[in-house]
């Protein structure tokens, strides 16, 4: 992580009605390699059995708990101050990018007005989030696929041959390479696929037909919410290179770049 983006203060919102505690270690490390997570608030009605684990998560994670009653039966007052305090903070201009946590797309018209000053909202939901607020966050993170991925036990070490251990061609994977680091992930599916593919036509390529893993994801980003976590990939590098479309290349000055094959 370098410094400025060590220096971005973070604001996380817990809608803990709609979000579960089990995800908030992965979640918080997330949103670690994006900024400095200052603000830290999980609301709800604390006298709800079920937020007992929210409870415990306060002290911690150092997380402010905000009391809402239910004064009204059907209507949600954990939502309306989630979204006060959010433009609050907005308003004071002094955090660089916001973290919702929530299942709920009562919060999509919050994400969207977030994203008209020009600050990244993270949504962190679980699979069944409403495609609505997924496509308004700026990136939107699976924490069923954080959790998959947490409860995974470690890979054993793969012995490979001395004559294997050679780094292989520019451009290419050695087969010991690949079986050393090939995970179980959720399949990339086809919109994903056809999202990346515009992307690569649309970034200008060097004289091999590579472009830059990093100028492309931007340029897929512009159009979608999609994390690579959420198909069990850290990195959309990671996520490309398992896609059969594509060939990656690692440069001299460790950026990786792609050329599409078909």
């Amino acid at each position: 992580m370098n410094n400025d983006t060590h220096a971005r203060n973070i604001a996380l919102l817990i809608d803990g009605d709609n979000a579960s505690w089990h995800a908030i270690d992965p979640v918080l490390t997330v949103l670690a390699e994006l900024g400095s997570v200052n603000v830290r608030r999980v609301y709800g009605n604390w006298s709800k059995p079920g937020l007992k684990g929210w409870e415990d998560m306060t002290s911690k994670h150092g997380i402010e708990p905000q009391q809402q009653f239910d004064l009204t039966k059907g209507k949600n007052a954990t939502d309306m101050k989630m979204t006060i305090d959010a433009m609050d903070l907005l308003a004071r201009g002094r955090i660089d990018g916001f973290g919702i946590m929530s299942s709920d797309s009562d919060f999509m018209p919050l994400a969207t007005r977030i994203r008209q000053d020009g600050l990244p909202v993270y949504g962190f939901g679980g699979t069944k989030t409403p495609e609505a607020f997924k496509r308004v966050c700026t990136r939107f993170i699976d924490v069923d696929a954080l959790l998959k991925e947490k409860r995974a036990p470690a890979k054993p070490t793969v012995e490979v041959p001395i004559d294997e251990a050679l780094p292989a061609p520019i451009g290419t994977t050695s087969p010991a390479r690949a079986a050393a680091t090939s995970k179980d992930a959720t399949a990339v599916d086809d919109e994903v696929v056809k999202l990346l593919i515009d992307a690569y036509d649309s970034v200008k390529r060097d004289e091999r037909g590579y472009v830059s893993v990093s100028e492309m994801g931007q340029l897929a980003g512009n159009r979608s919410s999609f994390d690579a976590r959420n198909y069990g990939y850290r990195r959309l590098g990671d996520l490309i290179q398992a896609v059969p479309n594509f060939q990656t290349e690692r440069r001299d000055d460790g950026r990786l770049f792609v050329k599409r094959v078909r």
